[in-house]
């Protein structure tokens, strides 16, 4: 603008202060409403349950514009701003006729714009109502709309607008965007240098991008520290910090955490434009950090993959996908916490809960971890020796695998399949023939964060809770069971006797590995009492990996990362109806499985046992009790060999009795679980519920 347009508008403006205040009402009232609605919008963050930022997203027009507000910057730079720009910000009404008569004796005194007269205010119309033309007439419509502004959303309200909207370069708007770009930090704690960098782009971003033009940048930084110098707020030796603070020279990436998981919870929430996940950013920069460590040790191709579960709710505290999300080799942009892969031994622990559930065996049953064949199916265990007699307590934490197959033949392998997909959990077959036996050993498909709420669900008691992702998703309303408290605590009582794999001290914590047929994936997966965190280790493309093991890749992660989140070691508190005891102690159908019984539970209830009553599903009215005040329940038996044992939730509770009829008196009101076992080892089940 030459001298000459700048002293006419500058008087022009002045003229119109001054003899038509009726005119300029006039001519403000007959513009339309402002479109506020309009400036609203950002772009959208992920962020975790503190409220800290995990991912932004660009707009669609590819604008960076953070959400930010006046509580979220340094109170130092709002101060600085408004000394540099608008001194009597709080003191006028949109327009500061003191500034403009100012500004035009300047100039009309140097030759040249000395100082603007422009307040934030009518900044704020500019940038909301942008103009290319610069006439006085554009000039008077900024004024318009500053003096709309102050009246429809006040002072704070046109700072907000500020902080959001001014430009800083290229496509970054709002002072958020910019502290991220220029510093890598959030601006609520910016110093003074940065403050005043800030202070300085909008009056021109792009000539003065830092990343582009530091010499120009540094200078319009240093005039603001000058005039802030001049007025006194700041001490002298914090000024000359300032000074002498390097420029940045490059813009740097913004946050780019849980990567995988907030671009499917933006896809999920198109409209929405912050997202409260309950994730934690600090354990997520740490397990990324863990996942690309070990990834880049173990080959150039290899990812890792990892969840974090809060047992208590089901809330998934970290979820990373991959090992690097920009990394094409590792193909890092797939998410492998939802891949479907095989999980190898990883499912034995459900297998055995079953077992124990259904009065099949206790975890000092003894069984029997020989060569054997099921059919034309000749599995073999994984070092291809076999310990003979065994307790199911050892050939768990020893992932035999004959005997987690002979138990799977009892239970049946459909019904297997069936309670895991009922527990929340998607299973994927081969194909769509019945399941076989080789599906207790990873003949199935199963994802990372359906395997890690399994196990949280174990964790928990056998109440299974579907994964939450944002903040107060799920509640204990949502549980499925899985198991009882009993057979859960013993699957617990097991695992956390597995031995640790090499070089790693015993954390305490009930954990399992699994390593699928060929090498393909590494397993791990374990709980303490309040974190189940499951590790997924292989190739995004399902390659075979020589020499890929659950026990020597994926295990040590997940005991890492135990001790990088805090490990709070043991278990819960056991169940009293758990059974404690050795095996000679067992009630003796639970002392062995017996290899020459039907195989299935379909084939075992066809057997003459059968419980009469109650009825399964029945709803039982608890009046009458024992003497001990318990609610009675009296079961009636039909069928089957004596003597039976009778068990609730899966403890016995009267054993080798020759009795047919018995009364059982459960704890309180709710579901209860009766099973009943004759001399033959055939038996039945029937769930109830007490009101």
């Amino acid at each position: 603008m030459t001298r000459g347009r700048i002293t006419a508008w500058i008087g022009g403006t002045a003229a119109a202060l001054a003899a038509g205040p009726l005119a300029f009402a006039l001519y403000a009232a007959s513009l339309p409403p402002l479109d506020l609605d309009a400036l609203k919008e950002r772009s959208t963050i992920v962020v975790d349950r503190n409220g800290k930022l995990l991912r932004p997203f660009v707009m669609a027009d590819g604008r960076w514009r953070m959400p930010v507000t006046a509580k979220d910057v340094d109170p130092r730079y709002l101060s600085m701003l408004i000394d540099y720009e608008d001194r009597r910000f709080y003191r006028h009404a949109g327009i500061d006729p003191v500034a403009v008569l100012r500004a035009g004796w300047q100039v009309l005194r140097h030759g040249r714009v000395v100082s603007g007269a422009s307040t934030l205010s009518m900044q704020v119309a500019r940038l909301a109502e942008p103009r290319e033309n610069r006439s006085l007439g554009a000039k008077l419509r900024q004024m318009a709309r500053a003096i709309e502004l102050e009246r429809r959303i006040g002072k704070a309200g046109i700072l907000d607008l500020y902080l959001s909207l001014a430009p800083f370069g290229g496509n970054l708007e709002g002072a958020r965007a910019a502290s991220l770009a220029y510093f890598g930090k959030e601006p609520a704690r910016l110093s003074t240098a940065e403050a005043a960098l800030l202070v300085a782009i909008p009056q021109a971003p792009e000539t003065r991008r830092p990343d582009r033009f530091a010499s120009r940048a540094l200078a319009a930084r240093t005039r603001v520290l000058n005039r802030i110098r001049l007025g006194g707020t700041l001490p002298e030796a914090e000024i000359a910090r300032g000074e002498a603070e390097p420029m940045p020279e490059a813009r740097r990436p913004f946050p780019h955490h849980a990567a995988h998981r907030a671009e499917a919870l933006v896809a999920a929430n198109a409209k929405t434009r912050r997202i409260d996940t309950s994730l934690d950013h600090a354990w997520q920069v740490v397990l990324e950090r863990l996942a690309l460590e070990r990834a880049e040790a173990i080959g150039p191709k290899l990812s890792v993959a990892m969840v974090v579960v809060e047992n208590e709710t089901g809330l998934v505290r970290a979820s990373v996908g991959g090992a690097d999300y920009f990394n094409t080799t590792r193909k890092g942009g797939i998410d492998l916490t939802r891949a479907i892969r095989s999980p190898g031994s990883a499912l034995k622990p459900f297998i055995y809960a079953l077992a124990f559930e259904n009065g099949i065996a206790h975890p000092e049953t003894m069984l029997e971890d020989r060569p054997h064949r099921f059919g034309t199916y000749a599995p073999d265990n994984f070092d291809f020796t076999f310990q003979g007699m065994t307790s199911a307590r050892n050939a768990l934490q020893m992932s035999l695998n004959l005997p987690a197959v002979d138990l799977l033949q009892l239970i049946g392998p459909q019904r297997f399949i069936s309670r895991l997909r009922e527990a929340g959990a998607t299973i994927e077959t081969p194909d769509d023939s019945a399941p076989g036996l080789a599906i207790g050993l990873g003949g199935l498909g199963i994802s990372l964060q359906d395997l890690t709420m399994l196990y949280s669900g174990l964790a928990r008691g056998g109440a299974m809770l579907p994964l939450g992702e944002t903040t107060g998703a799920t509640t204990m309303r949502n549980a499925l069971r899985f198991v009882g408290p009993v057979p859960a605590w013993y699957i617990a009582d097991i695992l956390i006797g597995a031995p640790p794999p090499e070089n790693a001290p015993p954390a305490k914590i009930a954990y399992k590995t699994g390593t699928s047929f060929g090498y393909r994936d590494a397993w791990a997966v374990g709980f303490d009492r309040k974190h189940t965190i499951g590790v997924w280790v292989g190739q995004a493309d399902n390659g075979a990996v020589p020499g890929l093991v659950g026990r020597k890749s994926a295990a040590p992660i997940l005991f890492d990362a135990f001790s990088r989140i805090g490990l709070d070691a043991g278990l819960p508190p056991r169940p009293r109806e758990a059974l404690v005891a050795t095996n000679a102690t067992l009630p003796p159908p639970l002392r062995h499985v017996r290899q020459d019984i039907p195989k299935t539970m379909a084939a075992m209830n066809r057997q003459n046992l059968q419980i009469a009553f109650p009825p399964n599903g029945a709803a039982i009215d608890a009046t009458a009790t024992l003497e001990d005040g318990r609610p009675l329940v009296v079961v009636k038996i039909t069928g089957g060999s004596p003597p039976f044992t009778y068990m609730l939730n899966g403890t016995p509770v009267l054993g080798r009795v020759p009795r047919r009829e018995a009364g059982i008196g459960p704890e309180g009101l709710g579901f209860a679980q009766i099973s009943v076992i004759d001399a033959t080892g055939a038996t039945d089940q029937v769930t109830i519920r007490l009101q």
